[in-house]
């Protein structure tokens, strides 16, 4: 239904209190059942078209006009209706009265081009259903909180207080957090002046009216109550200095000290944009406008859970009912995804069963089974599987030979490189389910049996263990003993402090991690003393434990002489030293000759002034093609720590703990500084992430310092996608000569050897100080990208999530600030940030749909309780859809 209405002055009354109208909720409510079409003339020289829906509306048109008569379809309208009966007559009043309020909507919204030329905005249905999901007070962040919970708090907070609740508990009351307490007491005020409550503390009825209007579901009381906590004089104006204190409450609450530092130059471009005939303050009317128009981000948070439930629908396969069919789908699953884990776990299986069945059977038929029966078959059976897998354990931790194989081979293709050090684990698993079976079935069964034989029975054995034994200190005095009883100590302690939770915990740390793996050497020493002294076996030959270790022993000893000679052949030189906020120190040094490396790849790093027998693993930061090296690392245990205050130091400029930021941007060694600490590195090492080129798309994934792969990765892509377009324009021109087919076909050869043609990137830190480490790169990225390559995305999770008013002005200024200077505030690069954390499956989601039927490879460096999120989400998308994920964790 299409109506005209000519508008008069009737704004002036109802806005004379507020700069705003708000709708009553009846109105509201009448405004969902029907959806009409409504030309407004406004003024005389106007002329608006609107679609009113669902608590909001569209401008179709606005034009001018210069009839000033009723339009002939609204007369008939409303004649129409007069002729109605008394029902129809109350139809004709809620009708104008809804008229009216859209005249004093568009009324507004046309005061507003007119007040503010470069604020101009529509209020769309996108705009508006937008604006609802937005400035909420509390969030899921804060949890699942309800009047019935508010009250329940409120009345264990009160009970020392006679029922009044104090303003500094206000924030804890409606379920805000401790970060946010200076917001919630500016909310409070707020809530406060606009009831005439004086003083600082309110009682249960009080609270139930602030609780109302807090979490109220319309856009526009919110945004009341959002100008309220603005506007401190109460005088429908916000200055300057009003916008400013409100900035450092945001920015306060979501930990952003950088922007609290520029709050007055944010202040000064919110007036520069909203108030531009300069008078001094803005209405709530522009502010709206900067709210309702700068969340443009590329998929908003309404869209993209919407584009997550249709593609969950669309990827969703119908539920197997049948058990024995579910199962065997899952395990088809399981075997798509795993067999090269399989084959190679069934591989190690087969051949310890295999090695003690035949050292069980060997031992059954000789007389050592007279006297101590199954026991001795047990521990011979184990004893040579133990051998086996001491002997084994070795060879995932030779890293050279490992990158050699990886990067001169196609084992790659059966063999699960990246999972070496998974694979040492469970080889030590076997390890220990060895020992504790050959040392239980020695002490607790075969000892006891030699003790206790009768003579004729050990006659048997006399050749082996001499006169009968009579006590247990026979056995532990003898060599076999002693190796055995100290190698069983040795291991022990290694496997303990070589759990995570110890390696990170601040009692032992990752010093006693490397330390006591370093027992190891004495364990082979005694391994194969205990292996010559057996107490069954004579014959040289048969004494197999050397044969076990010969090989490996000598491929680990040689690995580690390589390190040792070539970190001392291939010196390198600091070049540039940074210390960041969040405890991150960033070196540059020199590239040795014949240093060549692949993006993803890692380096040993050891530095004698803190230790000089630690070597500690990082990824490279700098590209292939840069003429240096570069590593971040961030002190979290003792070695680290400990490097961080050595080259702190050195700096001998700002705050050692970097507290205050970047504390030295450059540093060289050579000028006047000679007390740098010297460093040795090793390397380069094969890793997953070098396998990215493998992929025509790929997903990189990193938290925080976790983005280090990543960083050089991105530089690589870029570097090699602008390396492609130079030599094939090379190849064409020097092709000019002959028939352009070759000339294309000899430049398609050079571009098909770099495969990646979309990365999508996302970092994921918790600190706005994050975004120093790799700001610079980031910016080159940005710069360099001209072919919209890498697509990257940056998350900062202490910032509340997009539609939380805690974070709303946050938006605006981050939105005004890269619209106007291409810079984001929270990251200070040229990459516009997220909040919060993102919803993984909408990421892989949306990837899915732009790539049907292409494998896409997911590269992740972090915490391993995403690492299982990402991988599971991986295998789920891949077997709903065409579009194959192929999911590596970085393991050092």
């Amino acid at each position: 239904m299409t109506m005209q209405y000519m508008g008069e002055d009737e704004l002036r009354g109802s806005q004379s209190n507020h700069p705003y109208h708000h709708h009553s909720d009846t109105e509201i409510t009448e405004s969902k059942r029907t959806a009409k079409s409504v030309d407004v003339v406004e003024e005389p020289s106007v002329k608006s078209t609107m679609d009113i829906h669902d608590d909001s509306f569209a401008a179709q048109s606005v034009k001018t006009s210069t009839d000033l008569e009723r339009d002939p379809q609204l007369t008939s309208i409303a004649s129409g209706f007069e002729k109605r009966t008394s029902f129809g007559s109350s139809i004709v009043r809620s009708a104008s009265a809804r008229i009216r309020q859209v005249s004093q909507e568009l009324k507004r919204l046309t005061s507003i081009s007119k007040r503010v030329p470069r604020a101009r905005f529509e209020r769309t249905k996108s705009a508006a259903a937008h604006a609802l999901r937005g400035l909420k007070f509390i969030t899921e962040t804060d949890g699942d909180v309800g009047w019935p919970a508010v009250e329940k708090l409120f009345i264990k907070l009160t009970a020392s207080t006679n029922g009044s609740l104090p303003r500094s508990l206000f924030g804890q009351c409606i379920g805000m957090n401790e970060d946010s307490k200076g917001f919630a007491g500016n909310l409070f005020d707020a809530l406060a002046r606009n009831r005439g409550i004086e003083g600082e503390s309110i009682n249960k009825a009080q609270l139930k009216e602030f609780w109302d209007q807090i979490s109220d579901q319309s856009f526009d009381s919110r945004l009341r109550t959002f100008f309220d906590m603005v506007d401190k004089d109460a005088d429908g104006r916000i200055t300057e200095a009003e916008i400013r204190e409100i900035i450092c409450l945001s920015a306060s609450a979501n930990k952003l000290s950088n922007i609290q530092k520029q709050a007055k130059e944010y202040a000064a471009l919110i007036m520069e944009e909203l108030d531009p005939d300069n008078r001094g303050y803005i209405m709530m009317d522009n502010l709206e406008v900067l709210l309702l128009q700068t969340p443009n981000r590329s998929i908003k948070g309404g869209d993209s859970q919407s584009l997550s439930k249709k593609l969950s629908q669309r990827l969703k396969y119908p539920q197997e009912n049948n058990p024995f069919r579910r199962w065997c789908q899952s395990t088809n699953y399981f075997l798509e995804d795993n067999w090269q884990r399989v084959w190679v776990i069934t591989l190690w299986i087969g051949v310890m069963c295999g090695l003690f069945v035949y050292k069980y059977v060997q031992y059954r038929n000789k007389a050592a089974y007279e006297v101590m029966g199954h026991c001795v078959c047990m521990a011979k059976g184990a004893a040579e599987t133990l051998k086996f897998n001491m002997a084994l354990i070795l060879l995932p931790v030779c890293r050279n030979t490992l990158t050699y194989l990886r990067n001169k081979s196609r084992l790659g293709v059966v063999v699960p490189f990246d999972d070496n050090l998974n694979f040492h684990q469970i080889i030590a698993g076997g390890i220990a389910i060895g020992t504790g079976i050959h040392s239980i079935s020695h002490l607790a069964c075969d000892f006891p049996r030699l003790i206790h034989a009768t003579s004729d029975k050990y006659e048997l054995m006399e050749p082996f263990f001499g006169d009968q034994p009579t006590n247990y200190w026979h056995f532990v005095k003898s060599i076999e003993g002693v190796t055995g009883i100290v190698m069983v100590v040795l291991m022990g302690i290694a496997f303990t402090l070589a759990a995570p939770w110890l390696r990170r915990s601040t009692l032992t740390g990752f010093n006693a991690f490397w330390y006591s793996h370093h027992l190891f050497i004495i364990v082979y020493i005694l391994l194969i003393l205990h292996g010559i002294f057996l107490y069954l076996i004579k014959e040289w030959y048969k004494k197999t434990t050397w044969m076990y270790l010969a090989v490996p022993l000598a491929l680990y000893a040689c690995e580690r002489s390589i390190r040792a000679f070539r970190s001392s052949i291939k010196p390198v030189t600091i070049l540039k030293v940074a210390v960041y906020r969040g405890n991150v120190l960033s070196l540059h040094m020199s590239k040795p000759q014949g240093f060549h490396y692949k993006s993803g790849q890692y380096m040993f790093v050891n530095c004698a002034a803190v230790s000089p027998f630690e070597w500690h693993p990082f990824s490279l930061t700098s590209a292939p093609g840069d003429d240096y090296l570069s590593v971040h690392i961030r002190a979290l245990g003792d070695w680290t720590k400990e490097l961080k205050t050595r080259f702190s130091k050195v700096c001998n400029q700002g705050d050692p703990n970097g507290e205050s930021g970047l504390i030295r941007a450059d540093f060289l060694q050579g000028d006047s500084h000679t007390n740098c600490p010297k460093v040795l590195i090793d390397g380069p090492y094969g890793a997953p992430a070098q396998e990215y080129k493998n992929f025509e798309v790929v997903l990189l994934v990193g938290l925080g310092i976790g983005a280090t792969p990543m960083i050089s990765i991105m530089k690589d892509i870029v570097n090699n996608n602008k390396a492609v377009e130079e030599e094939k324009i090379n190849v064409l021109e020097k092709g000019s000569k002959r028939s352009g087919a070759e000339a294309e076909a000899e430049g398609a050869s050079h571009v098909n050897e770099f495969q990646t043609r979309r990365a999508y990137v996302y970092w994921v830190t918790r600190e706005q100080g994050s975004f120093d480490w790799f700001k610079s790169e980031m910016n080159e990225v940005a710069e360099l990208d001209n072919r919209g390559v890498i697509e990257l995305h940056t998350y900062c999770t202490c910032v509340y999530q997009e539609g939380d008013a805690r974070s709303a002005l946050i938006t605006m200024l981050q939105s005004l600030n890269h619209a106007k200077n291409g810079i984001d505030i929270v990251s200070g690069t040229r990459v516009k940030s997220h909040f919060a954390k993102p919803d993984w499956r909408t990421v892989y989601e949306r990837i899915a749909r732009k790539h049907t039927h292409s494998r896409v490879g997911v590269f992740y460096c972090g915490p391993a309780a995403l690492a299982k999120e990402l991988r599971q989400l991986a295998t789920d998308l891949s077997h709903k859809g065409s579009t194959k994920f192929d999911f590596h964790k970085e393991n050092f």
